[in-house]
């Protein structure tokens, strides 16, 4: 499993997947399925994930399926960017359409 902050033109949305990379063709099939086009997407530590989300992390964990999924932890992206600090962002991930 993989936690991803995704910087779109709406805002910062924070992910959980089960895909093995963010640049994984089925990710970005899922994001755009979501009207999600063009994004800068930066893997997180999970366990840092899990220690800010607590009950909700452990409730989204439970519905992601182990292979090809995707889910929406939090989409407030106010909450979302002052929840993590720019040290916390791993190498970003671009995609455009």
């Amino acid at each position: 499993m993989k936690a991803a902050i995704v910087f779109t033109g709406g805002g910062p949305a924070l992910f959980l997947t089960s895909y093995e990379s963010l640049q994984h063709p089925g990710f970005i099939e899922k994001l755009s399925g979501r009207g999600i086009h063009k994004f800068i997407a930066y893997e997180v530590d999970i366990a840092g994930v899990k220690q800010k989300y607590r009950e909700h992390f452990e409730a989204m964990k439970k519905d992601l399926k182990e292979t090809e999924d995707v889910r929406c932890l939090d989409y407030n992206g106010f909450n979302v960017f002052h929840s993590f600090s720019f040290n916390e962002l791993r190498i970003p991930i671009y995609h455009e359409l």
